[in-house]
């Protein structure tokens, strides 16, 4: 039996890398059959001392490291040798090792053409930047990597997974964290984020993580839709496991972010995936159990947040006794953590928290509560508290309208076992995504068209008068109450020269009048219409409401100063209804907000000023409920002089009786409710009711691109006072002064010098104008006059209007100032007849020569236009050149 070869085949391969003292104990290399030294006779190879050595390490291990370890691995002919006995290669051709890795070569391009990527995904999956170099890499070399990177797993446990949506059994939960539908996952968001496309074929993703880094923010907004519509599977596991999909997401994320720009980690150590536009709203109120740990989206006003935190994120604790530092310690949002004994001395405590290796994050409550509209009726707005971590911390404060996505949580508090008994517990939202509904409109929001179209506009050589008829469409009539209200919303510039002094650029104006002329129905279309605004009552406002007011915080019960309506209206308008009904020490505390606009408070210790930069449109019924034209406007409303020249436009709304003007505003309120009823036809609604309020052709602009363009020109235009007519504004105020100590109706003050300023640049915004010119101070004068005249006595009006005629002539259409005429004219003849035969005649007769000198005295000569107008016809008048008078039928 000697001579007999071992019957493995591969025992006999002796691996020329393999180490001496190794190969001593290969049975192949002692077989007594093959022509080999015997072990001692090894000496001649080795050397005669190192032989005794060598037995003695053997007894006690061997020294695989020692001082002569290099010379284990130097050639030994006799030993660095294979046998080919008992080797089964028939049936295998003799190709070389180049040749070999050719066929490799060739076999793992097919395989990639065909999309098998090396049988670990499937067909069409991903196109990872990296998969290119990894797939030339051996098999085993990758396991190693996976190995030295931690992952313990063997590379069996990652294989393609066909049907992401075949959980086997699995809860999403459970699914979604294994390994390898986790590895799935990430591959398919990777790929989403690199290669989605828009219908313009821009790459959404490459184009808003370029911007986020430009940014130096963490953020990445990802359109649940736009991943609806590439990766149904992963839209599906998103809202019924979100804590685990988004942490898989972010790091997917993070990679991405990196393989892009590998310098990022240094400035963002994290980046977070933020899921907008998810398509199911739920309201604050209808959240139950079924929505625990699920991803949601609703909506409500903040009404209060704290101030920002740290909360644990990695904590190292020091042990006391031999101050060895335990840790990291992961925290959770649930439980905390926290280290048993001490690995070096074995005490079990005390352990106190290592401040400078402990990691922390942002951290902020804030409360939501239902928005007013969404409240059904007869019920108290619910609340929820969320939770911003990172980067969302500030990004909202009270009184902002938001809609946030997160999860709905509930989180265990010790207070409950005594609050509610301990089975209960409290709920609340993890926040992931916040969006104002101010920055839905914001300009950094406007597309590329919708700033093409506000330009276009901007260039319509009417641009003015198209805005004052868009306001309010729904109300009849009332052109200077539409047209204070236009140059409110989009209001003046602001100054603080040096930074000592400021000047406001804000208008507030005051409607008053006769009930039913529609005065709140004004507040309410600016409540809808301006980008940001606070709508209060007289009555229902006390002077803390409006200001601010000190509370104690239900928690920390330390003192806290909460913000009223004038301060969160800060930076756009303030809508007081029902001014009269306030009392005398409730409104002299918005004296200061309404000229300085700051509110200073002394109270609890608490000594600050908050910033109160809002436009105020109050509402105010006068003394008795109507309006008495016979005396002036200070003795029907029962406000101090004080707060009335604050007041930059003063409308008087009057409720006057003109068969004629009555009749069209019957047909124009039965039109608009028969236009917008459910059931209305097309004819129906597309009835023009337009040319029945203004009387005039102008087409009026429609309310969303109205709304763009008012937040664009707040925005982006900042017009100056470069060569104003100082003499004519000089004069102006001169007038004024004289005319106001003769009439004694309202102060006249230096603030109605700003008043006018105020509203030319006003106006020049209207215009996207970067300088104030002549055409917008004549109109700040006109209207500033209007304001003046309508609130003088009936007796006093009529000669005024004769004083400042050209002025108030500026920019009115002749027809609109016939008109006027022709209906004083129509007027006065109708109490001619009244008084002379004891009844209102039906038919009125007015000579066409008392029309013509009138007419003279405004420099209008020819008046053929006239009679041939819409306007002239819709007031039912007619002209009969041969009489050469004009008739009405009433």
């Amino acid at each position: 039996m000697a001579d007999e070869t071992p019957s493995d085949p591969f025992s006999t391969a002796t691996s020329p890398s393999r180490p001496r003292s190794q190969r001593s104990r290969d049975p192949v290399t002692s077989s007594p059959g093959r022509d080999l030294p015997p072990f001692e006779d090894e000496s001649e190879l080795l050397g005669e001392g190192q032989v005794e050595e060598e037995v003695e390490e053997e007894e006690d291990g061997e020294e695989l490291f020692g001082d002569n370890m290099e010379r284990d691995y130097r050639p030994i002919p006799e030993l660095d040798v294979y046998t080919h006995e008992g080797l089964d290669d028939e049936e295998y051709s003799d190709i070389s090792e180049g040749q070999r890795q050719a066929a490799e070569r060739d076999i793992r391009r097919r395989e990639r053409e065909e999309g098998l990527l090396a049988g670990r995904m499937r067909r069409g999956l991903i196109y990872d930047e990296s998969s290119e170099e990894e797939e030339e890499q051996p098999r085993k070399r990758r396991a190693a990597e996976r190995a030295a990177e931690g992952d313990a797993e063997d590379e069996e446990m990652i294989e393609s997974i066909e049907n992401l949506e075949d959980m086997k059994g699995h809860s999403v939960r459970e699914w979604v964290a294994m390994l390898g539908p986790k590895t799935e996952i990430k591959n398919r968001f990777k790929n989403f984020l690199r290669t989605f496309v828009d219908s313009k074929g821009h790459n959404v993703y490459r184009e808003k993580i370029r911007q986020m880094v430009e940014g130096n923010k963490e953020s990445l907004v990802v359109d649940y839709n736009m991943l609806a519509s590439v990766e149904q599977v992963l839209a599906y596991f998103l809202p019924e496991a979100p804590t685990e999909m988004l942490q898989n997401l972010d790091e997917a994320a993070k990679e991405v972010v990196l393989s892009m720009y590998p310098n990022y980690e240094r400035i963002a150590k994290e980046i977070h995936v933020r899921i907008a536009e998810l398509p199911l709203i739920e309201e604050l109120r209808s959240l139950r159990q079924l929505h625990l740990n699920q991803l949601i989206r609703t909506s409500g006003v903040v009404t209060s947040c704290t101030g920002v935190l740290p909360q644990l994120s990695v904590i190292k604790y020091d042990c006391n006794k031999c101050n060895y530092v335990l840790g990291p310690f992961y925290q959770s949002q649930n439980q905390e953590v926290k280290p048993g004994n001490c690995p070096e001395c074995q005490s079990s405590g005390p352990f106190q928290i290592n401040m400078e290796q402990t990691l922390y994050k942002n951290y902020q409550r804030i409360t939501i509560q239902e928005s007013p509209g969404k409240v059904p009726a007869g019920r108290l707005p619910r609340s929820k508290d969320a939770i911003l971590l990172d980067d969302l911390v500030d990004t909202c404060k009270p009184g902002d309208e938001i809609e946030l996505t997160g999860v709905y949580h509930n989180n265990y508090d010790g207070s409950l076992n005594t609050a509610n008994g301990f089975p209960v517990f409290a709920t609340v939202i993890q926040a992931n995504f916040i969006t104002k509904k101010d920055d839905k409109v914001a300009v950094s929001n406007m597309t590329d068209e919708d700033i093409k179209a506000i330009v276009q506009l901007s260039k319509d050589e009417r641009i003015g008068e198209r805005i004052f008829v868009s306001m309010a469409p729904s109300i009849y009539g009332h052109e200077d109450i539409k047209r204070g209200i236009a140059l409110a919303l989009f209001g003046g510039e602001p100054k603080n020269p040096g930074g000592k002094h400021k000047v406001r650029g804000d208008l507030n104006i005051l409607i008053c009048g006769d009930p039913g002329t529609a005065k709140s129905q004004f507040l309410k279309y600016v409540e809808k219409t301006a980008p940001r605004v606070v709508f209060t009552t007289g009555q229902g406002a006390s002077a803390v409401g409006l200001t601010a007011y000190v509370q104690r915080h239900p928690v920390s019960r330390e003192w806290t100063l909460e913000a009223g309506a004038l301060v969160l209206a800060d930076k756009g308008i303030c809508l007081i209804d029902e001014f009269d009904k306030m009392n005398d020490a409730d409104r002299t505390s918005i004296h200061e907000a309404m000229e300085q606009q700051t509110i200073s408070i002394s109270k609890a210790g608490i000594v600050t000023s908050l910033q109160a930069r809002c436009a105020v449109i109050a509402a105010a019924n006068p003394i008795g409920g109507r309006y008495d034209p016979s005396l002036t406007f200070s003795e029907n409303v029962d406000l101090t002089e004080p707060i009335l020249s604050r007041f930059d436009i003063l409308c008087v709304v009057r409720d006057t009786v003109d068969p004629v003007v009555d009749e069209q505003m019957a047909r124009f309120v039965t039109g608009s409710h028969m236009k917008h009823h459910p059931n209305a036809t097309p004819e129906e609604a597309n009835e023009n009711l337009n040319l029945l309020n203004t009387q005039s052709s102008i087409e009026p602009i429609p309310q969303d691109l109205l709304k763009k363009y008012i937040i664009y020109c707040r925005d982006k235009v900042h017009p100056k006072l470069h060569q104003m007519d100082q003499d004519k504004v000089a004069k102006m105020y001169a007038d004024l002064r004289r005319e106001s100590m003769a009439t004694g109706s309202i102060p006249i003050t230096v603030r109605h010098i700003e008043s006018m300023i105020r509203m030319a640049e006003a106006h020049g915004r209207m215009h996207l104008r970067d300088y104030v010119n002549e055409d917008d101070v004549n109109m700040a004068i006109r209207i500033m006059l209007e304001s003046f005249i309508s609130t003088q006595k009936f007796s006093v009006m009529r000669t005024m209007r004769k004083t400042f005629g050209r002025y108030l002539a500026f920019r009115k259409d002749n027809n609109e100032l016939l008109l006027f005429i022709l209906k004083q004219l129509a007027q006065d003849q109708m109490t001619f007849q009244r008084n002379r035969y004891g009844t209102d005649q039906e038919v009125i007769e007015i000579s066409e020569k008392d029309l013509a000198d009138k007419a003279r005295q405004i420099n209008i000569t020819n008046l053929t236009a006239f009679y041939d107008s819409d306007i002239f016809k819709a007031n039912r008048f007619a002209h009969e050149s041969k009489r050469k008078v004009i008739i009405q039928t009433v």
